[in-house]
C-alpha cells in the first residue's frame, strides 16, 4: 500500500473538496475502466464480492425455489450468495488436477429447478466456462474474487468480483463488481445495490444496500494500473517455484493463471507445513473444508464430491505476492526442494 499512498491521499482530497462520497465521479470512472480491463461492455461497483455474486443471481431471476449449482470446493460466499436470494445451493465436484468445477459433474446436477451455475476461477486459474456453459444450458455466472485479469472477456451472463484487500486487486476494505455485455442485467443490478430505487425515493424492486464508496473507488482506480505487472510478478514467482519442487502436485498451470494463490496437494499436510516451517516458510490453508464438509452447509450434500474433499484435506498456500523479494523468493525455493509430497 505505501507505493500508493501519495497519490491516494490526492484522489481523497479530490473526493472531499468535491463532497459527494457515494455514487459519484470515481466510481463512474472506476467502473468505465474496470469494464474495460475485465472484457465486459458495464460494470457496476458494489460492496463486495458476495454482494456482486448476490445481486448477479437476484438480477438474473434467481430466487425461491429455485437450485444454484456450484463447486464444492470454493469459499464459502460463493454459497452464501445463493442463500441470499433464497435460493438452494447444489454442490457439485471439481476436477482433481484444476480445482475448477466438473461441467459433466455440473450437468449431472441440473434439474428442472436449476436456475444458474457458479463457476469459480480457484486461486487465479481461468476455468472453461465456454465448456460449463455448454454443457448445463442455463446462464452461467463467473466468481471472480480471485482471478482479477486472469480472462480477458465475460464468458459468462455475469462476472462478479471482489476487492478484498488480499486480492490482486485488492482495495482499503470491503468491494466488488458485477461486469456484463447485458445492459438490462447491468441495469438491473444499479437498482438493486441501492435499495432497489429507480431514482431517489422511488423503489421499485425490494433489496438493501449494495454500495460501493468514492473514497474506495478511488483507491481502485490508482491502483488498477500496476495490476498487469503485479499478475506478471506473480507468475514469476509461482514459477520459481515449480519448477524448484516439479515433485510436488501443484494446482494444474494455465499461461493466463494469475496466481492469487500458489497451492499445493500434500499427502500429508502437516509434514509439509512443518517442513516449510522449520525452514522459515509461512503457510496457509485454502481452504480447510470443502462446502460439503462445512457444518452450515452439509444439509445441501446431495452427491458425493471425493475430489473437492480430497483437496480440502491436502492443500497447502505458500506465499505469493509481488511485493517478495528476489531473496525471499530463493528461500522459499530452498525450503520446497526438500519438501514431503
Amino acid at each position: 500500500m505505501a507505493r500508493h499512498r501519495q497519490a491516494f491521499l490526492q484522489s481523497v482530497g479530490n473526493v472531499l473538496d468535491r463532497g459527494s462520497l457515494l455514487l459519484g465521479p470515481e466510481l463512474v470512472a472506476f467502473e468505465r475502466a474496470f469494464a474495460q480491463f475485465a472484457g465486459g461492455a458495464h460494470c457496476v461497483g458494489v460492496a463486495s464480492g458476495a454482494s456482486a455474486l448476490q445481486l448477479a443471481l437476484a438480477a438474473l431471476g434467481v430466487g425461491p425455489g429455485d437450485e444454484v449449482i456450484v463447486p464444492a470446493m470454493t469459499a464459502v460466499p460463493t454459497a452464501s450468495a445463493v442463500c441470499a436470494v433464497g435460493a438452494t445451493p447444489v454442490f457439485a465436484d471439481v476436477h482433481l488436477d484444476t480445482v475448477a468445477i466438473d461441467p459433466m459433474a455440473a450437468q449431472a446436477a441440473v434439474t428442472s429447478s436449476t436456475r444458474a451455475v457458479i463457476g469459480v476461477h480457484l486461486y487465479g486459474r481461468p476455468l472453461d466456462t465456454e465448456a460449463l456453459v455448454a454443457a448445463v444450458g442455463v446462464p452461467v455466472v463467473e466468481d471472480c474474487a480471485q482471478s482479477h485479469g486472469a480472462t480477458s472477456r465475460v464468458a459468462g451472463a455475469a462476472a462478479a468480483y471482489s476487492f478484498y484487500p488480499t486480492k490482486n486487486l485488492g482495495g482499503i476494505g470491503d468491494g466488488g463488481a458485477v461486469v456484463t455485455d447485458d445492459l438490462a442485467l447491468a441495469e438491473r443490478v444499479r437498482r438493486l445495490r441501492a435499495h432497489g430505487a429507480s431514482q431517489q425515493y422511488v423503489h421499485v424492486e425490494i433489496s438493501q444496500n449494495h454500495r460501493l464508496s468514492e473514497l474506495e473507488a478511488a483507491w481502485l482506480l490508482v491502483t488498477l494500473p500496476f495490476l498487469a505487472a503485479d499478475n506478471a510478478r506473480r507468475r514469476d514467482v509461482a514459477a520459481a517455484y515449480r519448477s524448484a519442487a516439479p515433485h510436488l502436485a501443484w494446482q494444474a498451470e494455465h499461461p493466463h493463471h494469475v496466481h492469487h494463490l500458489a497451492v499445493v496437494r500434500a499427502a500429508n499436510r502437516d509434514a509439509l507445513r512443518g517442513h516449510l516451517g522449520a525452514h522459515g516458510v509461512g503457510t496457509a490453508v485454502h481452504y480447510p473444508l470443502a462446502l460439503t464438509q462445512q457444518p452450515a452447509y452439509t444439509r445441501f450434500a446431495t452427491a458425493p464430491c471425493p475430489n473437492a474433499e480430497a483437496w480440502s484435506a491436502g492443500c497447502v498456500s505458500v506465499p505469493c505476492f509481488p511485493e517478495l523479494t528476489d531473496a525471499e523468493v530463493e528461500l522459499v525455493c530452498n525450503a520446497l526442494r526438500g519438501a514431503p509430497a
